[in-house]
Protein backbone atom coordinates (compact mmCIF):
# COMPACT_ATOMS: atom_id res chain seq x y z
CA UNK A 1 0.00 0.00 0.00
CA UNK A 2 1.24 3.56 -0.69
CA UNK A 3 2.78 5.23 2.35
CA UNK A 4 2.07 8.78 1.20
CA UNK A 5 -0.95 10.66 -0.06
CA UNK A 6 -0.62 12.46 -3.39
CA UNK A 7 -1.17 16.19 -3.01
CA UNK A 8 -1.64 17.92 -6.40
CA UNK A 9 -1.03 21.29 -4.72
CA UNK A 10 2.36 20.30 -3.29
CA UNK A 11 5.08 22.62 -4.60
CA UNK A 12 6.93 19.75 -6.28
CA UNK A 13 3.82 18.62 -8.12
CA UNK A 14 2.88 22.18 -9.07
CA UNK A 15 6.38 22.69 -10.41
CA UNK A 16 6.20 19.54 -12.51
CA UNK A 17 2.91 20.66 -14.00
CA UNK A 18 4.40 24.02 -14.99
CA UNK A 19 7.50 22.36 -16.49
CA UNK A 20 5.37 19.86 -18.41
CA UNK A 21 3.04 22.58 -19.69
CA UNK A 22 5.93 24.78 -20.84
CA UNK A 23 7.79 21.93 -22.54
CA UNK A 24 4.60 20.90 -24.33
CA UNK A 25 4.57 24.23 -26.19
CA UNK A 26 6.40 24.66 -29.47
CA UNK A 27 9.72 26.51 -29.49
CA UNK A 28 9.57 29.55 -31.78
CA UNK A 29 12.24 32.02 -32.96
CA UNK A 30 12.90 34.86 -30.52
CA UNK A 31 13.33 37.37 -33.32
CA UNK A 32 10.44 38.82 -35.28
CA UNK A 33 7.78 37.63 -32.88
CA UNK A 34 4.33 39.05 -33.60
CA UNK A 35 2.66 40.91 -30.76
CA UNK A 36 0.50 38.72 -28.52
CA UNK A 37 -1.35 38.98 -25.22
CA UNK A 38 -0.45 37.24 -21.99
CA UNK A 39 1.75 37.31 -18.89
CA UNK A 40 3.58 34.30 -17.52
CA UNK A 41 6.90 32.48 -17.83
CA UNK A 42 9.26 31.66 -20.68
CA UNK A 43 12.43 29.78 -21.55
CA UNK A 44 15.12 30.94 -24.00
CA UNK A 45 17.28 28.44 -25.90
CA UNK A 46 20.64 28.98 -27.59
CA UNK A 47 21.99 26.99 -30.55
CA UNK A 48 24.67 29.27 -32.02
CA UNK A 49 28.46 29.12 -32.44
CA UNK A 50 29.76 31.16 -29.49
CA UNK A 51 32.59 28.80 -28.52
CA UNK A 52 32.20 28.82 -24.71
CA UNK A 53 28.56 27.75 -25.15
CA UNK A 54 29.40 24.85 -27.46
CA UNK A 55 27.99 21.91 -25.45
CA UNK A 56 24.77 23.78 -24.70
CA UNK A 57 24.30 24.84 -28.32
CA UNK A 58 24.92 21.31 -29.58
CA UNK A 59 22.31 19.96 -27.19
CA UNK A 60 19.67 22.41 -28.43
CA UNK A 61 20.27 22.04 -32.17
CA UNK A 62 18.32 18.82 -32.47
CA UNK A 63 15.49 19.98 -30.22
CA UNK A 64 15.47 22.85 -27.69
CA UNK A 65 15.72 21.13 -24.33
CA UNK A 66 18.14 23.03 -22.06
CA UNK A 67 17.23 26.70 -21.52
CA UNK A 68 20.00 29.27 -21.33
CA UNK A 69 17.61 31.61 -19.50
CA UNK A 70 14.29 31.34 -17.64
CA UNK A 71 12.23 34.43 -16.95
CA UNK A 72 8.84 35.82 -16.13
CA UNK A 73 6.67 38.73 -17.16
CA UNK A 74 4.04 39.98 -14.75
CA UNK A 75 0.99 42.10 -15.59
CA UNK A 76 1.18 45.85 -15.10
CA UNK A 77 1.37 46.71 -11.39
CA UNK A 78 2.20 43.16 -10.37
CA UNK A 79 5.70 43.92 -9.11
CA UNK A 80 4.36 46.55 -6.71
CA UNK A 81 1.57 44.44 -5.29
CA UNK A 82 -1.03 46.64 -6.92
CA UNK A 83 -4.20 45.48 -8.59
CA UNK A 84 -3.03 43.85 -11.81
CA UNK A 85 -4.36 43.58 -15.30
CA UNK A 86 -5.69 40.18 -16.19
CA UNK A 87 -2.81 38.05 -17.43
CA UNK A 88 -4.77 37.30 -20.60
CA UNK A 89 -5.15 41.00 -21.40
CA UNK A 90 -1.58 42.11 -20.67
CA UNK A 91 1.15 42.14 -23.33
CA UNK A 92 3.85 41.77 -20.67
CA UNK A 93 5.33 38.58 -22.12
CA UNK A 94 5.69 39.96 -25.63
CA UNK A 95 7.23 43.19 -24.30
CA UNK A 96 9.74 41.30 -22.17
CA UNK A 97 10.78 39.03 -25.02
CA UNK A 98 11.18 42.06 -27.29
CA UNK A 99 13.55 43.55 -24.69
CA UNK A 100 15.55 40.32 -24.65
CA UNK A 101 15.76 40.28 -28.43
CA UNK A 102 17.24 43.79 -28.34
CA UNK A 103 19.78 42.72 -25.69
CA UNK A 104 20.85 39.72 -27.77
CA UNK A 105 21.28 41.90 -30.85
CA UNK A 106 23.47 44.30 -28.87
CA UNK A 107 25.58 41.62 -27.15
CA UNK A 108 28.95 40.70 -28.65
CA UNK A 109 29.30 37.11 -29.82
CA UNK A 110 25.55 36.53 -30.10
CA UNK A 111 23.10 36.45 -33.02
CA UNK A 112 19.34 36.69 -32.68
CA UNK A 113 18.81 33.92 -35.24
CA UNK A 114 20.39 31.46 -32.80
CA UNK A 115 17.73 31.95 -30.12
CA UNK A 116 14.34 30.33 -29.74
CA UNK A 117 11.84 30.40 -26.90
CA UNK A 118 8.94 28.63 -25.27
CA UNK A 119 6.21 30.72 -23.67
CA UNK A 120 3.53 29.80 -21.13
CA UNK A 121 0.74 32.18 -20.14
CA UNK A 122 -0.20 31.73 -16.49
CA UNK A 123 -2.72 33.13 -14.04
CA UNK A 124 -1.07 35.94 -12.09
CA UNK A 125 -0.68 34.06 -8.80
CA UNK A 126 1.40 31.26 -10.39
CA UNK A 127 3.92 33.37 -12.29
CA UNK A 128 6.50 33.91 -9.54
CA UNK A 129 6.31 30.31 -8.31
CA UNK A 130 6.48 29.00 -11.85
CA UNK A 131 9.65 30.95 -12.61
CA UNK A 132 11.36 29.84 -9.39
CA UNK A 133 10.58 26.17 -9.94
CA UNK A 134 11.66 26.25 -13.57
CA UNK A 135 15.01 27.79 -12.56
CA UNK A 136 15.45 25.08 -9.94
CA UNK A 137 14.63 22.41 -12.49
CA UNK A 138 16.91 23.57 -15.32
CA UNK A 139 19.64 25.63 -13.58
CA UNK A 140 19.99 27.91 -16.64
CA UNK A 141 23.41 29.36 -17.41
CA UNK A 142 22.26 32.98 -17.63
CA UNK A 143 20.28 32.73 -14.39
CA UNK A 144 22.95 31.06 -12.27
CA UNK A 145 26.39 31.88 -13.72
CA UNK A 146 26.35 34.62 -16.38
CA UNK A 147 23.90 36.82 -14.50
CA UNK A 148 22.45 40.16 -15.53
CA UNK A 149 20.87 39.41 -18.91
CA UNK A 150 17.44 40.49 -17.65
CA UNK A 151 18.69 43.73 -16.06
CA UNK A 152 17.35 47.10 -17.14
CA UNK A 153 19.17 50.40 -17.46
CA UNK A 154 19.44 51.65 -13.84
CA UNK A 155 19.11 55.23 -15.07
CA UNK A 156 21.31 58.29 -15.04
CA UNK A 157 23.01 58.83 -11.70
CA UNK A 158 22.81 55.14 -10.76
CA UNK A 159 25.46 53.78 -13.12
CA UNK A 160 28.31 54.01 -10.62
CA UNK A 161 27.82 50.33 -9.79
CA UNK A 162 29.52 47.46 -11.56
CA UNK A 163 28.16 46.20 -14.85
CA UNK A 164 26.45 42.81 -14.89
CA UNK A 165 28.54 39.72 -15.56
CA UNK A 166 26.49 39.10 -18.73
CA UNK A 167 27.58 42.46 -20.13
CA UNK A 168 31.23 41.73 -19.34
CA UNK A 169 31.06 38.57 -21.45
CA UNK A 170 28.76 40.04 -24.13
CA UNK A 171 29.52 43.79 -24.21
CA UNK A 172 27.35 46.05 -26.29
CA UNK A 173 24.38 47.37 -24.30
CA UNK A 174 24.99 51.11 -24.16
CA UNK A 175 23.90 51.61 -20.56
CA UNK A 176 26.12 48.79 -19.29
CA UNK A 177 29.18 50.19 -21.06
CA UNK A 178 28.83 53.27 -18.86
CA UNK A 179 29.08 51.19 -15.66
CA UNK A 180 32.26 50.15 -13.91
CA UNK A 181 33.81 46.80 -14.89
CA UNK A 182 32.14 43.70 -13.48
CA UNK A 183 33.49 41.98 -10.39
CA UNK A 184 34.79 39.14 -12.59
CA UNK A 185 37.02 39.38 -15.64
CA UNK A 186 36.11 37.81 -18.95
CA UNK A 187 38.62 35.02 -18.32
CA UNK A 188 37.13 34.27 -14.91
CA UNK A 189 33.62 34.25 -16.32
CA UNK A 190 34.60 31.86 -19.11
CA UNK A 191 36.12 29.52 -16.50
CA UNK A 192 32.80 29.46 -14.64
CA UNK A 193 30.98 28.84 -17.91
CA UNK A 194 33.31 25.92 -18.69
CA UNK A 195 32.61 24.40 -15.26
CA UNK A 196 28.85 24.73 -15.84
CA UNK A 197 29.19 23.12 -19.28
CA UNK A 198 31.14 20.23 -17.77
CA UNK A 199 28.34 19.64 -15.27
CA UNK A 200 25.80 19.77 -18.09
CA UNK A 201 27.71 17.19 -20.12
CA UNK A 202 28.12 14.92 -17.10
CA UNK A 203 24.38 15.03 -16.34
CA UNK A 204 23.41 14.05 -19.89
CA UNK A 205 23.57 10.46 -21.12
Amino acid sequence: MPSTVFNPLDKTNLGKSVVDALMATSAVPLGGMEKFSGAGVYALYYSGDFAPYGPLAQLNRASPSQPIYIGKAVPKGGRKGLQTDDSQESTALWERLAEHAASVEAGAGLALKDFSCRVLVLDDIWIGLGESLLIQRFNPLWNQVVEGFGNHDPGKGRRKGKRPVWDELHPGRAWALRCKPAALSGTEIEALVAAWMAQLSAARP
